[in-house]
């Protein structure tokens, strides 16, 4: 693994979201909590010890739970919202878009068990269209971290930014690659790897398989530098651009579907400032199915080797 960033041990991005909400409740007191009958699927049962009183159980009722959400921020509060990505995003969307975005609510909507690495739930709760619909919104804040310790400085972060955010993680063991020195700036992506010949820009669980195939690539002779990036929106445009200046070329990598996400993202920003060759890893307009988290993202073509091939890709494709 990469030099300055040796794996460090495994564990779930939503263990750093409950590590996390506990901090930041310790730090302010305005910090309350809501959750739709997942406590423990959220991690949530330090912060409700702690703070009995700054919690509240919506049960099954989402939309009901935003709402509330939305009227505590009204009334001076920091309310942390836990469910499903696909309860917290496209079950919910109109109170979102209505009483949260449009009316800049500081909500944070804290978002698990993101994408195929769900697992064996299915392709009903595996929802891999979230960031797509959160960072359309007007004024919505998106992160997507790597792994525990990042998700935990997130979740801190977060309370110090007024406004909307969209904050998502997932269910599984992941390798922690990220110092729990290292602070957590909202829209500053981090240089992981510096590379000559391609760019990779990751976000979220495929940071770690990004890392596994700038090492395979190092084994073929090619320089890659490698960007996690894990603040969506805003985006970190300085370090994007300096990097494709250097390599002219890009990969993507990103557990999320192609439209919508981190790589469109990456391609509207080139487009106007540096047209330049990419290739996508992510999921190409299809649902998920039933499967353990790595059989799902071999099958549906995240793994690192896909990254590796979508770099050599490129290279062909460089000016």
């Amino acid at each position: 693994m990469l030099t300055d960033f040796p794996v460090t041990g495994k564990k779930a991005t939503r263990d750093g979201f409950g590590d996390g909400l506990l901090a930041v409740g310790q730090q302010h007191p305005n910090v309350v909590a809501l959750c739709a009958d997942l406590i423990g699927s959220l991690k949530m049962n330090a912060f409700i010890k702690a703070f009995p009183e700054r919690f509240i159980q919506t049960g099954i009722a989402e939309a009901n739970m935003m709402g509330i959400a939305a009227g505590l921020a009204t009334a001076g509060k920091i309310p942390y919202t836990g469910t499903f990505a696909n309860f917290s995003t496209g079950r919910v969307y109109d109170q979102i878009r209505q009483s949260i975005a449009y009316s800049d609510k500081n909500v944070k909507i804290c978002a698990s068990h993101a994408g195929l690495t769900l697992g064996e739930d299915g392709a009903t709760h595996q929802i891999l269209e979230d960031i797509g619909l959160m960072k359309m919104l007007p004024g919505m804040t998106v992160i997507n971290p790597c792994d525990y310790n990042q998700t935990k400085a997130a979740t801190i972060a977060i309370a110090e930014h007024h406004g909307p955010v969209y904050l998502r993680f997932g269910r599984p063991s992941w390798p922690i690659v990220i110092p729990d020195t290292m602070p957590f700036v909202i829209g500053k992506g981090i240089m992981m790897q510096e590379g000559t010949d391609v760019t990779i820009i990751a976000t979220g669980h495929l940071v770690a398989y990004a890392m596994e195939a700038v090492e395979k690539l190092k084994e073929q002779g090619i320089s890659a530098e490698l960007i996690n990036i894990h603040t969506i929106k805003p985006l970190d445009e300085e370090i994007v651009l300096d990097s494709v200046a250097k390599t002219r070329c890009v990969v993507t990598a990103e557990e999320h579907q192609r439209n919508g996400g981190l790589g469109d993202s990456i391609a509207q920003l080139l487009a106007r400032k540096n047209p330049t060759p990419q290739e996508y890893v992510a999921v190409n307009d299809s649902f998920g199915e039933s499967g353990t988290p790595d059989q799902l993202l071999l099958k549906y073509g995240l793994g690192p080797t896909n990254i590796v091939d979508a770099a050599r890709d490129v290279l062909k494709r460089k000016r």
